[in-house]
C-alpha cells in the first residue's frame, strides 16, 4: 500500500491540472474499482506525456489494453465521410497485418459504434446483429468492449478492445475505467492538436519567409516554384507533390513533380473536367481525398495516381485569377491530411501564384524594353543603312555606262541586284522589329518562334539552339505561321516527353518559295510502338498547306523532324 500511495502522491500535482469533469470521473473510478488505483492514474497520465498526435494516439491504445487486461486493442479515427480514416491496432503483429490486408473502413460492430457513439460491451461478438464477420487470417475474437473518444463534444474516434485475457469477459468496471480513459484521451488529443497547429504555423511562416526572400531579388520562377513544392512536401510529410498549370484545350499540365514516381507525373496532361486537380482548380479552398486513386471526382482518362491514398489539392490564385493547382499525396495506408495541416496551404499556394505573376510582370517589363530597343534599331536601319545602300546602288548604276568591258559591266549590275536583295532583307527585319498582328495581338513569326523555345526550355530543362533565315515575317502568311508554330510545339513536346534528350536544334528557313522547319534532338530516337497521333496531325497540317513532313533518325542519333509548306507567290 505504501508503494501505491507514493505513486499516487507523486502524480497528484499533475492531476490537479486536469479538467474538472475528468477529475470527477477519476474519483468515481477510484471509489468503485477493486484493482490498484495507480493503474488508472498511470494510464491517464501516460496518454498526456506526448505532444505529437501519432504518438499520443498510440499511447491511448496501449494504455487501454493494459488497463482492461485485453489481448487486442485499436483506435479508429473517424473521417469527414463518417468512415474510419485511420486505424491503429495493438496486439497484432506486422506479419498478421500484412496477411489480413487493408484495415477496416467501419462496417459491422465497428460501424455500430460510429452510428451509435455510446459504450458497447459484448460477451460474444458474433452474436450481435451488426456483426460483419472477420476477413481470412484474422485472429479469433469473442469478447468486446468499445467506447467513443470525444474532443470538445465531437466524436474523434472509437476505442475497440477484444479478448479479455484468461478467457473471461469485460466487466462493468472495465467499461467505467475505459470510459474514464477515453475522456483523458480526448484531453490529450486536443492538446496534441493545439501543439501541431502551433508547429505547423511556425513551419509555414518560416517557409513563407524563405519564399519571399527568393522572390524579392528576382530569382528564377522555376526555382521558386520548385522550392514551394519541396517545402509543402516536407511540412505535410507527403510522398508526392505536383504543380500543374493551365494548358491548351481546357486541360492542366503538370510542370513540377517531387517525390514518389515524380518522373511519371511530370508532363502529365489532365482534363480540367473529370479530374481531381481540375476540381481543385475551380475550388475556393483545399480539396481533400482519402483515396485519390479511386476518387469519384476522377471520371475521365486512364487510371492515375497508382499506389497513392490521402491527397489534398489547392488552387494557386492571385485575386480572381487561378494560375494553377498544387497537389500533395501520401501513399495508400498512411493517415489523411487534417484540417490543421491544410489550413495554411491555400495561402502558401498563393505564394506560387505570386511568383508566377511577378515572373509575368518582369517578362512584360523586359518585353517593353526590348520593343523600344527594336524600334530604335529599326529606325537607325531605315534612316542610315537603307539610305546609304540606295546611294551606293545608284552610284554603281551610273558607273556602268563608263565601263567599256562587258564582263565588268555585268558584275556591276549583279552587285546592284545584290544590294536590292540586301535592302529587301533589311526591310523584312525592320518589319519584324516594328509590326504586330493587330487582329490577334501577336508578334511576328520570328519573335513567336523564339518565345516558343523559351517556354519549352522550362520543360526540356535546356534551351534548344535556333537558326532562322529568309524573309520569315514578310513572306509567311498568318495562317501558315500558325501551322509552323503548331509543328514546332508538337516536336518540342515529343522531345520533352519521350526523347530523353540533352540538346536540340531548331532551324526555320524561308527560301525558294518554301518555308521549312527542322527540329533535331540527340535523344533515344523514335520507338516503333510509340504514339504517333500528334505526328499524324502535323502531317495532315502539312498536306492541307500543300507541303509534307518526314521523321527520321538524326545524323548523330536521336530524331530529326522536317516539316515544309510552299509560300504564296
Amino acid at each position: 500500500m505504501d508503494d501505491d500511495r507514493d505513486r499516487t502522491d507523486g502524480a497528484r500535482p499533475r492531476l490537479d491540472a486536469l479538467p474538472d469533469d475528468l477529475l470527477e470521473r477519476l474519483r468515481t473510478a477510484e471509489r468503485n474499482a477493486d484493482r490498484p488505483q495507480h493503474l488508472l492514474l498511470e494510464a491517464v497520465l501516460s496518454v498526456g506525456t506526448g505532444l505529437k498526435l501519432p504518438q499520443v494516439l498510440r499511447r491511448i491504445v496501449e494504455a487501454a489494453v493494459v488497463l482492461t487486461d485485453a489481448e487486442y486493442g485499436a483506435l479508429g479515427v473517424i473521417g469527414e465521410d463518417g468512415r474510419i480514416s485511420q486505424f491503429l491496432p495493438v496486439g497484432v503483429t506486422e506479419e498478421q497485418i500484412e496477411t489480413i490486408g487493408s484495415f477496416p473502413a467501419g462496417h459491422g460492430i465497428l460501424g455500430e459504434l460510429i452510428r451509435h457513439p455510446a459504450p458497447l460491451r459484448l460477451t460474444e461478438l458474433g452474436e450481435h446483429p451488426a456483426s460483419y464477420g472477420f476477413p481470412p487470417h484474422h485472429p479469433a475474437m469473442h469478447s468486446f468492449l468499445g467506447v467513443p473518444v470525444k474532443v470538445r463534444d465531437e466524436v474523434f474516434g472509437n476505442l475497440y478492445l477484444t479478448e479479455k485475457r484468461g478467457g473471461g469477459h469485460f466487466t462493468a468496471e472495465d467499461e467505467t475505467l475505459l470510459s474514464t480513459l477515453a475522456v483523458a484521451a480526448g484531453v490529450a488529443i486536443e492538446h496534441a492538436r493545439l501543439y501541431e497547429e502551433a508547429r505547423y504555423r511556425q513551419e509555414w511562416l518560416e517557409a513563407n519567409s524563405e519564399i519571399v526572400a527568393g522572390l524579392l531579388p528576382g530569382a528564377e520562377t522555376a526555382e521558386v516554384l520548385a522550392t514551394i513544392v519541396d517545402h509543402a512536401v516536407r511540412i505535410l510529410s507527403a510522398d508526392l507533390g505536383v504543380l500543374a498549370v493551365p494548358a491548351e484545350g481546357d486541360c492542366l499540365r503538370v510542370d513540377l513533380a517531387s517525390g514518389v514516381d515524380a518522373e511519371a507525373h511530370r508532363g502529365l496532361v489532365l482534363p480540367r473536367h473529370g479530374s481531381f486537380m481540375g476540381a481543385a482548380f475551380t475550388a475556393k479552398g483545399p480539396l481533400t481525398s482519402y483515396d485519390i486513386e479511386h476518387d469519384p471526382r476522377i471520371t475521365t482518362g486512364p487510371p492515375r495516381w497508382w499506389g497513392l491514398g490521402p491527397a489534398v489539392a489547392v488552387p494557386m490564385a492571385t485575386g480572381e485569377r487561378v494560375r494553377g493547382v498544387l497537389l500533395l499525396a501520401r501513399l495508400r495506408g498512411r493517415g489523411p491530411f487534417t484540417e490543421p495541416e491544410t489550413a495554411p496551404l491555400l495561402t502558401f499556394a498563393g505564394q506560387a501564384a505570386l511568383a508566377m505573376e511577378l515572373s509575368e510582370q518582369r517578362a512584360a517589363a523586359e518585353q517593353v524594353t526590348l520593343l523600344k530597343d527594336r524600334d530604335r534599331i529599326a529606325r537607325d536601319l531605315h534612316d542610315l543603312a537603307i539610305q546609304r545602300l540606295f546611294a551606293i546602288g545608284m552610284t554603281l548604276q551610273s558607273a556602268v555606262r563608263f565601263v567599256d568591258h562587258p564582263e565588268a559591266g555585268e558584275r556591276l549590275l549583279r552587285a546592284v541586284d545584290d544590294l536590292d536583295e540586301t535592302i529587301k532583307i533589311i526591310r523584312s527585319a525592320i518589319f519584324g522589329l516594328r509590326t504586330r498582328d493587330a487582329a490577334h495581338g501577336r508578334q511576328g513569326l520570328r519573335v513567336r518562334t523564339v518565345t516558343a523555345l523559351e517556354e519549352a526550355s522550362r520543360t526540356l530543362r535546356f534551351t534548344p539552339s535556333l537558326h532562322m533565315e529568309g524573309l520569315i515575317d514578310t513572306d509567311v502568311p498568318a495562317g501558315l505561321a500558325e501551322h509552323v508554330l503548331a509543328a514546332l510545339g508538337e516536336a518540342l513536346s515529343n522531345i520533352a516527353r519521350h526523347a530523353q534528350a540533352s540538346a536540340a536544334e531548331v532551324s526555320l528557313i524561308a527560301r525558294g518559295r518554301r518555308i521549312t522547319l527542322t527540329v533535331t534532338d540527340n535523344g533515344v530516337g523514335m520507338s516503333e510502338d510509340g504514339r504517333r497521333s500528334g505526328l499524324l496531325n502535323l502531317a495532315k497540317r502539312a498536306e492541307s498547306a500543300g507541303g509534307g513532313m518526314t521523321v527520321e533518325a538524326g545524323p548523330n542519333g536521336g530524331t530529326r523532324l522536317r516539316w515544309w509548306a510552299p509560300l504564296p507567290e
